[in-house]
């Protein structure tokens, strides 16, 4: 853990939306200050940060360090098959390389909804690669038939799954398999409740898993003290999901003013993800995504920008997300970009670090203020004034006070600040 203070800076509340004056203090990894304030039994700020090292914000603007609530380290090929099939040790070590790449974008903590393992969170916090602090749900599961059964119709093998998804099937076996995922360390659950772009045999609006099935797997995690993540996009697929217990909606683009309603009511969150689709639109072709897929993708492309705006009127608290697999990773900033185009710099702020916290249930994280966590992102400009800031190259990442260095190697040879 180190101490620091970044002086000349201009600092983003993520709590009102405005810009503060610094400097930012920071003691053991946590800020101390914000502002000119003496602290504790010091005279002067001079007094209280003499032998504390410093850092110039060259009048730039520092901001919460970026939480991704939906990221897959794990997602190393654009359709599942492609990454099913190849060992572990392999998807691994490639995963490492994404959550470094992410960290260095300034996304310092991210949630891994459909992948992960107990495995990569050790070596994380072993120090064994720099990343952002990880959180992870093991993998997602889906129904036979589901988003998440790769198998096209003309193939009858059997199919289960493992390194992000898995089928399961019947309340009994998804009562064993959440179980056995919070046994392992998973932050929260992850369900496939309707169709989806990349998977090839079923409708994408369709509502997936049983009342009864959706209940067990809630009502397990709430038992744990944790909560779901349904990947939906229809309106009933949403409603299905949420009055049966999930929190998190992920996607959610065909998101209707009624439903959005009953979110609000339940106290559910949305997590778009709008980069993907953008990146799918762009790029898809070129990197082999199916045609089948590609068209899924055509008819939720402009309609997640509208349920945003749906979800923000109707009070629905709106989170940050960016699905991107295979080599789309590099997208990753982008979604900043989408998001402020639909929301504006200041919410799509606040939801990539306030309401990404309080999702995850880490008030510590997503703010700037004594007390929190000193995960922070420095750039050269007003962010306020100049949004593409956000998706720019030039930036200053700060994980738990220590600064990055930006030519550290991604995996091996570097001792990160443990991410906990």
């Amino acid at each position: 853990m180190s101490s620091l203070v970044i002086t000349n800076v201009r600092v983003f509340d993520s709590v009102t939306g405005e810009l503060r004056d610094g400097p930012v203090t920071i003691a053991e990894g946590r800020i101390v200050s914000i502002g000119s304030r003496a602290i504790g039994s010091y005279e002067t700020m001079a007094d209280a940060t003499r032998d504390v090292p410093q850092l110039d914000g060259r009048g730039g603007t520092v901001v919460p360090g970026l939480i991704d609530a939906h990221f897959h380290a794990y997602g190393i090929a654009l359709e599942a098959r492609g990454l099913e099939s190849r060992p572990l040790s392999y998807v691994a070590l490639a995963a490492a390389r994404r959550l470094g790449r992410a960290l260095r974008r300034g996304f310092t903590t991210v949630r891994d909804v459909g992948g992960g393992d107990p495995g990569m969170a050790a070596a994380i916090a072993e120090g064994l690669l720099s990343s952002p602090r990880y959180l992870f749900t093991c993998a997602a599961l889906s129904q036979t038939g589901g988003h998440g059964d790769p198998r096209p119709a003309e193939d009858s093998s059997c199919e289960s799954g493992g390194i992000s998804i898995e089928v399961v099937d019947g309340v009994d076996a998804l009562r064993i398999a959440v179980r056995d995922r919070f046994r392992r360390g998973a932050h929260a659950i992850k369900i496939m409740a309707s169709g989806g772009v990349v998977s090839p045999t079923d409708p994408i609006r369709a509502p997936q898993y049983s009342a009864e099935e959706i209940r067990a797997v809630t009502d397990e995690a709430a038992r744990r003290g944790s909560y779901v993540a349904a990947h939906a996009y229809s309106p009933e697929a949403i409603r299905h999901a949420v009055q049966n217990g999930v929190r998190s909606i992920e996607h959610g683009n065909l998101l209707d003013e009624p439903t959005a309603d009953m979110m609000a009511e339940h106290d559910a969150i949305l997590v778009p993800t709008l980069a993907a689709y953008d990146a799918m639109d762009r790029l898809g072709a070129e990197l082999g995504l199916s045609a089948v897929s590609r068209a899924k993708n055509a008819e939720v492309l402009d309609a997640g920008r509208e349920a945003v705006s749906i979800a923000r009127a109707a009070g629905v608290p709106i989170g940050f997300g960016t699905d991107l697999m295979g080599d789309l990773e590099s997208e990753q900033l982008q979604g900043l970009r989408l998001q402020v185009e639909v929301e504006g710099v200041v919410r799509a702020l606040q939801s990539a670090t306030r309401v990404n916290a309080l999702l995850i249930g880490r008030p510590d994280l997503g703010v700037i203020e004594p007390g929190a966590v000193a995960d922070l992102v420095l750039f050269p400009g007003d962010v306020m004034a100049e949004p593409s800031l956000l998706w720019g190259k030039d930036r200053t990442v700060i994980q738990a006070g220590v600064v990055l260095d930006p030519a550290t190697p991604d995996v091996l040879g570097h001792d990160p600040v443990r991410s906990r």
